[in-house]
């Protein structure tokens, strides 16, 4: 057992030496590069760049040099070349790289999730037996988790990757290989996390991406409990236990932190404030105040590097 284990950690430091050299000879400046697969991008980052409001969307962010932190209401999590980021719902975070230099550059790969896709394939590893059965079952503490590599999940990364090198290879196997890696990702260290999230029956994880995708309009927790089946009681309980923030929390941290986004991208403040379903541009301008310190208008004038860039 222990010959087969030490073998498995040396294939998957074998792929994940390949997967760095792969990464670091194809971006060479700081921001992000497409690679041509859907939803996958190569990100680098030379400077320090601290924690700011972002909306993680469903992800998975793999390090390959350097590290990266996010922080979701109060909790920090680093993660490093050691571990990857599983995000399998919209989150609002604190993200950046603090420590990054031209002597440590931050360096990795960011893989968005394809709902549709990972809903199929919980609902074969229920089938399977290898699911968590048919009743609804809470996300658990936290909206994000940190992950080890092992060797499915290196491999697949690898093959995943090595796609970029020829635009035929990419347009015939990218939905085949991602599927791959979505498979390694739910059979991994974050798989029960992941499988929870996109399972079609946690009632949760259906209120959380409502929510996410209908921030500009006036939302009722008890109609989202009632939807839910649950109490309101209940689904606050279950809603803080996945998110570690209340549904008035989530909602309130989701506009503030997408407002921020798009005003440091150039929008105007009214423009962001109203997408973000804020009726009222003072009760707004006094909400992000008291959330990051400095009036909508000044706070823009501070953001010298685009948040979306690494994030």
């Amino acid at each position: 057992m222990l010959l087969y284990e030490a073998g498995e950690h040396q294939i998957a430091t074998m792929s994940k030496h390949q997967i760095t050299r792969l990464i670091e000879g194809r971006i060479h400046e700081d921001g992000q590069i497409e690679t041509g697969i859907p939803g996958v991008r190569l990100f680098k980052a030379s400077v320090p760049i601290p924690c700011t409001p972002a909306v993680y969307e469903p992800s998975v962010v793999v390090i390959v040099s350097g590290s990266k932190e996010a922080v979701l209401d109060g909790e920090r999590h680093i993660y490093d070349a050691h571990r990857y980021l599983c995000c399998p719902l919209p989150m609002p975070v604190q993200a950046g790289t603090p420590k990054a230099s031209p002597e440590d550059p931050l360096i990795g790969v960011n893989i968005a999730l394809n709902p549709r896709v990972l809903t199929e394939l919980s609902m074969e590893l229920e089938h399977a037996g290898a699911g968590l059965g048919a009743e609804p079952l809470p996300l658990g503490r936290g909206g994000i988790r940190l992950a080890r590599w092992d060797e499915a999940f290196s491999d697949a990364l690898l093959r995943l990757l090595q796609l970029g090198d020829s635009a035929a290879d990419t347009a015939i196997l990218a939905k085949g290989r991602l599927r791959e890696l979505y498979y390694a990702i739910m059979k991994g260290e974050a798989g029960g996390f992941a499988r929870q999230a996109f399972s079609v029956s946690n009632p949760i994880a259906r209120s959380i991406s409502h929510l996410s995708a209908n921030l500009d309009e006036q939302i009722s927790i008890d109609t989202l409990a009632s939807r839910a089946g649950m109490s309101r009681a209940r689904f606050h309980r279950r809603f803080k236990e996945a998110t570690r923030m209340s549904p008035i929390q989530f909602i309130k941290a989701m506009r503030l932190n997408s407002a921020a986004m798009n005003i440091a991208a150039g929008m105007t403040v009214s423009e962001a404030a109203s997408k973000a379903g804020y009726l009222s541009p003072s009760q707004f301008s006094r909400e992000f105040k008291r959330s990051y310190g400095q009036p909508p208008r000044q706070w823009r004038g501070l953001q010298t590097t685009s948040l979306e860039r690494f994030q």
